[in-house]
């Protein structure tokens, strides 16, 4: 057992970046991958606005650098042009799919708070991508609905990412599977959800964490059973599941 001393000692290291939902064990691990791999590459308004979102007070909401560039890359190699994203904050992945789809490409952007969105806002349009997102605020599952509606949109979507209420991804993934493309994706953030999907059901948990942690259950288990998609679930950030539409 660990004395004292070295509890504090370790807690003391732990890791303090911006939007750290790294799962690694090792927080050296996870900065050695920051500093060999993402900082060097990351784009300079994704660093700006990485750095501006720090310091608002509810900067845990972020996506993980890491992730981020995951993101930026996945699209570039689907060659992604018609996307979605539910769930903004400040923008830090849009910005990531705003800087990886073509000068024609376009992103429906969904978020319930505009003020959050409007912090990265101008950072977004020095980066010369913000003509590429069209921005809703409010709930999102209306705007799904009206979507759904016209088959026009069926199949319209190469890409989905959803970062937002965890107690309605059920409800958004019966919308979305309409509207992504067979052989497009979604991919669902936060999906192992502070490493809680395996923690006992006694374990002290933060609130929101124990509140949320059974619909991310939820979420997974209808996943893996969906005949509709194959899944790949990634330990990258707090997890974030992809779904490829094969019918």
């Amino acid at each position: 057992m660990a004395s004292k001393g070295e509890v504090n000692q370790n807690e003391a290291g732990r890791h303090q970046e911006v939007g750290h939902k790294s799962l690694l064990q090792s927080d050296a691990l996870y900065q050695y991958i920051l500093e060999t791999s993402v900082y060097p590459r990351e784009p300079e308004p994704m660093k700006e606005l990485r750095e501006v979102t720090a310091k608002h007070p509810w900067n845990i909401m972020t996506t993980s650098a890491d992730e981020g560039q995951f993101l930026n890359m996945l699209l570039k190699l689907i060659n992604a042009k018609n996307t979605m994203e539910i769930g903004v904050y400040t923008g830090y992945s849009l910005l990531a799919t705003a800087l990886a789809i073509p000068d024609d490409g376009k992103i429906l952007a969904m978020d319930i708070n505009r003020e959050n969105y409007e912090l990265g806002l101008p950072i977004i349009e020095k980066a010369g991508v913000a003509h590429k997102i069209e921005f809703r605020e409010g709930p999102a599952l209306p705007v799904l609905d009206l979507l759904v509606e016209d088959e026009k949109n069926h199949g319209a979507y190469d890409f989905i990412f959803v970062d937002a209420d965890k107690d309605n991804y059920i409800n958004y993934h019966k919308r979305l599977i309409d509207l992504v493309k067979v052989g497009g994706l979604i991919g669902y953030d936060n999906t192992l959800w502070n490493g809680s999907v395996v923690a006992p059901a006694d374990a002290p948990l933060r609130k929101y964490v124990r509140y949320y942690r059974d619909f991310v259950l939820e979420l997974n288990k209808a996943l893996a059973a969906d005949p509709r998609i194959e899944i790949c679930m990634l330990p990258v950030g707090d997890g974030i599941t992809l779904c490829r539409r094969i019918k």
